[in-house]
């Protein structure tokens, strides 16, 4: 059964309550998403760290309901 926009950007929010999520469906059939998180969780991180824990979030859903997830991570830029 196929994830929805909504369940991933959930899972990556309770993960990261401070972060800024977008999820996008790439092919219209809830398999394969782009997603941009922003979080302060990822400052001095390297991106395969950032990545480490956006895959963590989703709790071993990657590869089973969600086929896909093309992936940016960064930190909000400072002030």
């Amino acid at each position: 059964m196929p994830m929805d926009a909504r369940e991933i950007e959930e899972l990556i929010r309770d993960a990261l309550p401070d972060a800024t999520v977008t999820i996008r469906d790439l092919a219209g059939d809830g398999d394969h998403y782009a997603a941009v998180v922003v979080s302060e969780s990822f400052r001095g991180k390297s991106r395969v760290q950032q990545h480490q824990i956006v895959y963590q979030a989703l709790k071993g859903q990657m590869g089973g309901a969600l086929h896909a997830l093309a992936l940016q991570t960064s930190a909000p830029p400072q002030a």
